[in-house]
């Protein structure tokens, strides 16, 4: 089975002790925080402000993955990286022009990763796969953590899994949206090699348990 990241989105976190939070996702085995930024524009949400993704970056030695679900994320990608993150993802879908925003990403020293909402072909993003680092296949609708898994969103998985291994592209498949126990298996199955997980990692006893029962879902 393919080896696949932990990518904790600490939206479905207690946010009444961040630095509690990221203490305990360092001791926990997740490999990577993950961070989302919302307008209330580009999706019906407000999240995280750049001050709060400071603050985790100063509480935390962790990878920051930041996932901007917003309308002009170019405007923003200086102050992002200024915020400590690590890899920047950006929605296709957004007013900024891709080339010009996997540039800035790239020129501020970050990783840089592109975006596909549920509704949006998989082949929208094939022409950026010798640029970025990471594609990320939303398997629910951007804005809410909680929501249920889109099983059929594996099929632009695999189909980009069969593209970058064709192209031999050094790319992450990162998934995001409804991961648990009983979905993760699928996931990886179908080409991803990054998980981000919510709501089911934070509703665990310890978080390292929820971590635990993800790589027994998916290796065993």
């Amino acid at each position: 089975m393919r080896k696949f990241y932990t990518c904790a989105s600490i939206l479905s976190a207690d946010m009444r002790n961040l630095w509690k939070v990221s203490e305990e996702l360092e001791k926990s085995g997740v490999d990577i925080l993950h961070f989302d930024v919302m307008d209330g524009v580009f999706v019906p949400n407000l999240s995280f402000g750049f001050p709060v993704l400071e603050a985790v970056n100063m509480s935390t030695d962790m990878f920051l993955d930041v996932h901007l679900m917003i309308t002009d994320p170019l405007r923003y990608i200086p102050q992002t990286i200024k915020a400590g993150a690590d890899l920047i993802t950006f929605h296709i879908e957004s007013s900024s022009d891709p080339y010009e925003t996997i540039a800035a990403v790239k020129n501020g020293g970050a990783k840089v990763g592109i975006v596909i909402k549920p509704g949006t072909p998989y082949e929208t993003v094939l022409p950026f796969m010798e640029l970025v680092d990471v594609v990320l296949v939303m398997t629910v609708e951007p804005g809410f953590g909680g929501q249920s898994f889109m099983k059929d969103m594996l099929t632009k998985v695999k189909a980009l899994r069969k593209y970058i291994d064709e192209k031999e592209f050094p790319v992450h498949i990162q998934v995001d949206g409804g991961i648990s126990d009983k979905t993760a298996s699928d996931a990886v199955s179908a080409g991803a090699d990054m998980l981000v997980v919510g709501s089911y990692l934070f509703k665990q006893k310890h978080i390292s348990d929820g971590v635990e029962k993800l790589k027994r879902a998916v290796y065993d």
